[in-house]
């Protein structure tokens, strides 16, 4: 039987899954990316019998995250589109649409985010860097990266600073895409321009990149365009990229953030993920740190997010200075 005491996220998410009707679970699990449906359907599988204790244990980890962040924001737009549909059709709904949000974006070309490396690496061998990039902001970031990596070496910054620079998409740049990918994905459709890329996809494929390509292109983008290198250096640090320091880098970063700040970053992310903080801290520290979460209270995400920042601008800090490194690894050591 499944033990409560180690009960972690996603296997809480497959028994939330499990407890729902097929058509419900199949309506949530078709909102899922590709990572978080292969993890969901592991831990299903993989999970023995449960025990009424794990399924109190699961609700009970569903109510208090929907008590301390509320409703994401994100796909909103989609969600109430398609309830919309559902509720007057298709034609109403979308002329409702174009009242509500009149400058919606057009959908974005979902397929091809469903490819694995292997299958896109001969795809792209040899396309234009254009096209290569109009391809990889469709991916997931890790994907992405492995398909970057596999470019070669003088490919790969004219790739990125142009990931970082599409902005608008037009027809025929969505009809090249679709006809170099038409044997793997079929066809896309839309006519509207679609706004892709940006500093943010950039930094997301860096950072899932080894450390040697990050070497390889920062420097040239900062040649082409120092403002952009900029704003893509600005993406790369986020506060979940922390989760993977080991003991004695977040140690040093410890060191320069203050316990305040800490406790009120810590106090937005699940038990499981504070687990780097305070494991880099004395059993005394780390204790006195969760018995401040508890009694914090509730608090506004955006005063989380701040916190969040800070410890941030204090890793980049570090990081400029070679205390702690970034990044999915380093290809260039043996």
């Amino acid at each position: 039987m499944s033990e409560i005491e180690t009960f972690p996220d996603a296997d809480r998410a497959a028994v939330m899954v499990m407890l729902l009707e097929d058509a419900q679970a199949a309506e949530i699990l078709a909102k899922l990316e590709p990572a978080e449906l292969r993890l969901l359907g592991e831990r299903m599988c993989a999970l023995g019998e449960i025990g009424a204790a794990a399924i109190a244990q699961s609700i009970a980890g569903f109510v208090d995250r929907a008590d301390r962040y509320g409703i994401d924001a994100h796909g909103r737009v989609d969600h109430v589109r398609s309830l919309m549909t559902r509720a007057v059709g298709e034609v109403k709904a979308d002329s409702l649409m174009q009242h509500i949000v009149p400058e919606a974006p057009a959908p974005t070309l979902e397929l091809a985010r469903w490819l694995t490396s292997q299958v896109i690496g001969p795809l792209v061998r040899g396309e234009h860097p254009q096209a290569i990039a109009l391809l990889l902001v469709q991916l997931d970031p890790q994907v992405a990266a492995e398909v970057l990596h596999s470019l070669p070496d003088a490919v790969q910054p004219q790739v990125v600073h142009r990931i970082a620079t599409l902005g608008p998409v037009t027809p025929d740049a969505i009809a090249m895409l679709d006809e170099l990918l038409a044997a793997r994905i079929g066809e896309f459709h839309g006519q509207a321009a679609l706004s892709m890329g940006g500093p943010r996809e950039a930094a997301d494929i860096i950072n899932a990149s080894a450390r040697a390509v990050e070497k390889r292109v920062m420097p040239e983008i900062t040649r082409l365009d120092k403002a952009l290198a900029k704003q893509i250096e600005n993406e790369m640090f986020k506060f979940e990229h922390l989760y993977v320091l080991d003991d004695k880098s977040m140690g040093s970063l410890l060191r320069e953030v203050e316990n305040d700040t800490l406790i009120s970053a810590l106090k937005g992310i699940a038990d499981d993920q504070r687990e780097p903080f305070l494991r880099a801290m004395s059993s005394r520290a780390a204790d006195g740190i969760k018995d401040e979460i508890a009694a914090r209270g509730r608090m506004k995400m955006a005063e989380v997010v701040e916190a969040q920042k800070a410890i941030v601008t204090a890793a980049r800090k570090l990081a400029a200075e070679g205390v702690i490194v970034f990044g999915a690894g380093d290809d260039d050591y043996v």
